[in-house]
């Protein structure tokens, strides 16, 4: 059995949805509770999740920062300037890899509210990370070694797939991809749900069919040997019913639709990467 001691501690600074779910997944798969610290304001969360986790908790930030080898910072982006500058004199003590799970700041400007000369990952996850079936991107700066690497994909890869990028610039096109992607398929499914529904179908019965189709659609893609093209040819008989459907949904322009929608996404991206940068 692996000591405890050879595990990084880790501080959640901040316990919202995301952070909450990471915590649960590393607990999940075996991480030592005791190596991990996580932060809230109220004194009652606090209390609440040292007994339903078993992990170290306080409202104090500084106390958790100086425990860690690994700091998660899971914020709003929105409060992220004013609790790096708080935090910056302990962080710059410590020297611990610091990981951002914030939307829309760029890894170099935390580093410098926070003093610079850090190594710092910068992640995109999404929300189905909560139920242990996340996407996420990983950029790295340069002062990352190889074995913070390890460390940071073993934490976002507690809740699902974590991918290394190429590049920060690729952050805006994960948002795109997967970072906003869950909320484009359940505009799908609505639509789906309402369009069987408006064919006869009950409102329960056409719900259940389509929530366990793209359920099963994604499974079946994630288990094939081919391309989803492929499946999707597969599947489209020649003058058959799917065919009908496909072709409707090229003639509306669908795929042009979807290019355009993410090419906004990751646009709103950048945008924001310059409001907060500025803030």
């Amino acid at each position: 059995m692996t000591d405890s001691a050879t595990y990084p501690v880790l501080a959640f600074i901040g316990t919202g949805n995301m952070a909450s779910a990471i915590i649960g997944g590393l607990l999940a798969k075996g991480y030592p509770a005791e190596r991990i610290w996580a932060t809230a304001r109220s004194q009652d969360k606090v209390e609440r999740m040292a007994g339903d986790w078993g992990i170290h908790t306080t409202t104090d930030n500084l106390a958790a920062v100086n425990a860690a080898d690994l700091v998660v910072l899971a914020v709003k982006p929105q409060m992220m300037k004013s609790l790096c500058l708080s935090l910056a004199d302990a962080v710059q003590a410590r020297q611990p890899l610091v990981m951002s799970v914030a939307a829309g700041l760029e890894a170099a400007t935390i580093e410098q509210w926070l003093g610079g000369d850090l190594a710092m990952v910068r992640c995109m996850p999404n929300t189905p990370s909560l139920v242990e079936t996340g996407a996420c991107g990983l950029f790295a700066n340069e002062r990352v070694s190889s074995a913070q690497r390890e460390q940071a994909e073993q934490v976002m890869g507690a809740v699902g797939i974590a991918l290394w990028l190429e590049n920060e610039a690729q952050i805006d096109n994960v948002i795109a991809v997967s970072g906003s992607g869950p909320a484009y398929y359940f505009l799908l499914m609505e639509a789906m749900i309402a369009a069987g529904e408006r064919q006869g179908l009950s409102r329960e019965v056409s719900t259940q069919l389509t929530l366990q189709t793209a359920l099963g659609a994604a499974r079946m893609a994630q288990a094939s040997d081919v391309d989803v093209a492929e499946l999707r040819r597969r599947v489209t008989s020649p003058g058959g019913t799917t065919e009908q459907a496909i072709l409707r949904f090229e003639q509306g322009g669908l795929p042009a639709l979807v290019d355009a929608a993410m090419d906004a996404c990751a646009e709103r991206s950048r945008e924001m990467a310059r409001e907060l940068g500025d803030g």
